[in-house]
């Protein structure tokens, strides 16, 4: 089979496709025929060699990444109720060897893909979408916030400004260039702006006290970290609601016990509540297929042949695509 391998930590060009021997399924397991695969965030940086943070422990090299896919399970392992062969499955298992044209997965960690719904939406639903069920479920917002954010363009921000929207609430979609704040303002945001714009802050602070505007930003959600996170966190009224899961920009940004009591603000670390709590992973993965299939969460993918992985990563770390990075074999 095809693959891409990594050898030697560093630069995106690093990433390099091969072929390798077909993987076998072991006791418990099956083997896909992947469809697609996705490329998460956190894998540009383990590439890189990158272990602050939040980052997981760098894999032994050489190593195939890819824990998120998308297939047609082709190969039974023992004990393994044949009657999984042929059928298509989404798998989030975080089990490295996605980027490939086949592998390995956990029976327990299989979701079966909805009828009607694409392999490249399925991979982008399963662990976006999923993360996303589990941070609305932390945030515990409602028709009556208006919500601001962070990254609106990117998987995950996509997602929550549709839902959002949906549910009545006023939103507020933060992303990098005019084309971005373009696309979230399609999505339903009521204010778009551009955070690479030195003056944004300004422009939603305006905005909140004209006469349009939402009045008082009672939650922030981010996923970006650094400047822009604090740049968000300046915008909350007194008795807001600071949620955060991730930091894409490389830079955490955590405000301070002090900085919370004298706005009295508080921090929701939704993405340490779920990690904290993977037995519900499971759960937020099928609701998250579920809400894809019936067209309340919609997906955008940006897709790149598996063989253009190492394009694809390095487009995902200039923040040059919009939506769920996917692998095509």
């Amino acid at each position: 089979m095809h693959a891409v391998v990594l050898h030697t930590f560093g630069p995106a060009e690093n990433l390099r496709h091969e072929t390798l021997p077909d993987p076998e399924p072991g006791p418990g397991q099956v083997r896909i025929a992947v469809r697609a695969a996705g490329v998460h965030a956190v894998e540009t940086v383990l590439r890189a060699g990158v272990t602050e943070g939040l980052v997981p422990p760098l894999p032994e090299l050489p190593a195939v990444f890819g824990g998120e896919v998308s297939g047609t399970v082709d190969a039974v392992g023992p004990d393994v109720d044949p009657g999984w062969l042929g059928r298509d499955v989404v798998t989030a298992s975080g089990t490295p060897g996605g980027y490939a044209e086949l592998a390995v997965a956990d029976v327990t960690e299989l979701l079966e893909r909805p009828s009607g719904l694409s392999h490249e939406s399925a991979v982008a639903a399963v662990v976006t979408g999923g993360t996303t069920v589990g941070v609305l479920a932390q945030a515990e917002l409602g028709p009556q916030d208006v919500v601001l954010i962070n990254s609106a363009a990117g998987g995950m921000g996509r997602l929550l400004v549709q839902h959002f929207h949906a549910l009545g609430a006023v939103v507020i979609g933060a992303a990098g260039g005019p084309a971005k704040a373009a696309a979230v303002r399609e999505l339903g945001a009521d204010l778009a702006v551009d955070y690479n714009r030195p003056d944004w802050q300004r422009t939603v602070a305006d905005w909140l006290a004209g006469p349009g505007g939402g009045g008082t930003l009672t939650a922030v959600l981010d996923g970006v970290g650094g400047e822009k996170a604090r740049t968000a966190f300046g915008l909350l009224g007194a008795g807001g609601r600071f949620v955060t899961y991730g930091a894409i920009s490389g830079t955490e940004f955590t405000p301070s016990l002090d900085e919370l009591a004298a706005r009295d603000l508080t921090h929701v670390d939704a993405l340490g509540a779920l990690l904290a709590h993977p037995e519900h992973a499971s759960a937020y993965r099928a609701e998250a297929l579920a809400r894809t299939a019936a067209g309340v969460f919609s997906h955008t993918t940006h897709p790149f042949p598996l063989s253009d992985a190492a394009q694809a990563h390095k487009a995902l770390e200039q923040r040059e695509t919009t939506g769920k990075v996917v692998l095509i074999p």
